[in-house]
């Protein structure tokens, strides 16, 4: 097969594409070059129009009227209609779904409790389509960020029909010549550890602004190995922040193919709430009080990221964090020696978790083992697992404590506050706080942007500094690596989302057709 037009390193192999089941960056990725929702990211980030050319909104900010183009197509040729919005965020909210992030999808009305198993009668839930053109959703509350919602993977429309024809058959739909899809792209071809291959799609509705006709995405989650890719013009463009080799860091942030901005991510350590000892607040500030981030931030990562106080990165949407906690070994033996553990005598072997493939999670991890030895007579083992089984473990609390992190799914602190909600799907930790879910929901009911903001300083100084079942290191910057005289439609931004299909070559690279 010929090389496509254009080739990306995208990190780890993709552990889905089915929208409702997505979960990290790689896959979303794809799944935004495949499935086009009512709205869709642009090159910097902004929502823009997608299946949807219009809406408007009630006074009171809590019923969207969406009215979708007639020109909108499936892959197959169908059209796309309300009914697949409708068909596709009910499949997501079904409990035998088990979506982990269908929460995102529980600001629409009675849509949790159908979620939850409460409520049985989907035709209750906010969501209906009075014609096949016209799109109604009326929420709980009005939500500011409802639209960048609409843009968000979750949300992305599936062909159900063939979806559900596919899996009677006990067929997987997200297969080469199975999967209909309504985006830019069609998928062309899924070599496992390999490559995936897209074609533009003919029947897309917008295919004159598609830059790329073929797109190979290489799945390459060793930094090395794909830094050596991309430089010996195997790839085009290096995508992933993770693929960046941090210990060459300081020689890379001086090439002119060197792209990096901050963005809303923070990478953090989550502790096992649901598994002694760290069932015990005591210990989980013990720990967290130990960590040096900047030295991690100027000796490990090295891309210029800032240390983190805070979950949410300052300035989301105007938002200002709580003072965080700063390093204090002698409070942290203090703290370890109150819940038992003097000078971490009798304290349990225990292991962090982190992505086997990433040298930056191994040296962080190596960093922190050190820190913990040292001020707190702690020994900790080091456990590395491949992508999907990594996540798995963290779904199923088989952990201590572990690498994280969270990128916003959009512009406001509540992309990273609703995640620690007892239950929720990417909590994760096996903490729960009736006070932070009372909080929570609050701030999901007020209207005015000061006392919201006030609501989530409130409940962020319980998460990182009364009960810590977290504990932030860093903000993120966004990598890319990529020639920017010859490749456009890549833009820094707050969410870093670069749409495959807005990236057109202003002058072709020697090779591509």
């Amino acid at each position: 097969m010929d090389r496509a037009d254009l080739v990306l390193l995208n990190g780890s192999e993709p552990e889905t594409l089915d929208p409702a089941l997505i979960t990290g960056q790689p896959e979303g990725r794809v799944a935004y070059a495949l499935f086009e929702g009512l709205a869709a990211y642009d090159h910097t980030g902004t929502p823009q129009p997608g299946v949807a050319a219009r809406w408007e909104t009630s006074p009171d900010g809590r019923i969207y009227t969406f009215h979708l183009r007639p020109e909108a197509r499936w892959s197959n040729g169908d059209p796309v209609t309300s009914a697949d919005f409708v068909r596709s965020w009910e499949r997501t909210l079904r409990p035998v779904t088990a979506s982990e992030y269908a929460y995102q999808l529980h600001y629409v009305r009675n849509a949790k409790d159908y979620s939850e198993g409460r409520l049985k009668d989907f035709s209750q839930v906010g969501i209906q389509a009075p014609d096949p053109a016209t799109l109604v959703v009326t929420l709980e509350n009005p939500t500011p960020f409802w639209i960048d919602l609409c843009c968000f993977s979750t949300l992305l429309p599936v062909h159900v029909p063939s979806v559900e024809a596919l899996e009677k058959e006990g067929r997987v739909f997200t297969k080469p010549g199975l999967l209909v899809s309504n985006g830019a792209y069609v998928l062309k071809e899924w070599r496992l550890f390999d490559r995936i291959r897209l074609e533009k799609n003919p029947h897309y509705w917008n295919q004159g602004k598609v830059g790329m006709r073929t797109v190979d995405i290489l799945p390459a989650a060793k930094p090395m190995t794909a830094f050596n890719f991309y430089s010996t013009g195997v790839a085009d463009l290096l995508m992933d922040k993770g693929l960046a080799p941090s210990m060459l860091m300081e020689q890379l942030r001086k090439r002119l193919d060197f792209h990096a901005a901050p963005f809303l991510g923070n990478y953090f350590v989550r502790f096992n709430c649901s598994r002694k000892p760290f069932q015990d607040p005591r210990v989980r500030l013990a720990f967290s009080l130990v960590i040096d981030k900047r030295y991690l931030t100027e000796h490990i990562s090295r891309a210029g990221e800032t240390p983190a106080h805070s979950l949410v990165p300052p300035g989301t949407a105007g938002y200002e964090p709580p003072p965080g906690l700063e390093r204090d070994p002698d409070r942290a033996r203090k703290l370890l020696a109150e819940a038992g553990y003097p000078g971490g005598k009798g304290f349990p072997l225990i292991s962090y978790l982190f992505k086997g493939d990433s040298d930056l999670d191994q040296g962080i991890g190596i960093e922190l083992q050190a820190m913990f030895k040292r001020e707190l007579g702690v020994h900790m083992e080091l456990v590395q697992q491949e992508w999907k089984v990594y996540l798995n473990s963290l779904s199923s609390l088989d952990y201590d404590l572990c690498r994280s992190s969270w990128v916003g799914d959009y512009k406001d602190p509540n992309t990273f506050m609703d995640m620690f909600v007892t239950g929720g799907g990417n909590n994760r930790t096996g903490w729960s706080h009736p006070k932070y879910d009372a909080l929570i929901a609050q701030a999901a009911r007020e209207l005015d942007p000061k006392t919201r903001f006030a609501l989530f300083q409130e409940a962020e100084s319980i998460l990182i500094r009364s009960e810590a079942p977290i504990c932030p290191l860093f903000y993120y910057v966004g990598i890319q690596f990529y020639d920017g005289s010859k490749l456009g439609g890549i833009a820094a931004n707050l969410i870093d989302e670069h749409p495959i299909k807005n990236m057109f070559w202003k002058e072709r690279p020697t090779g591509s057709r």
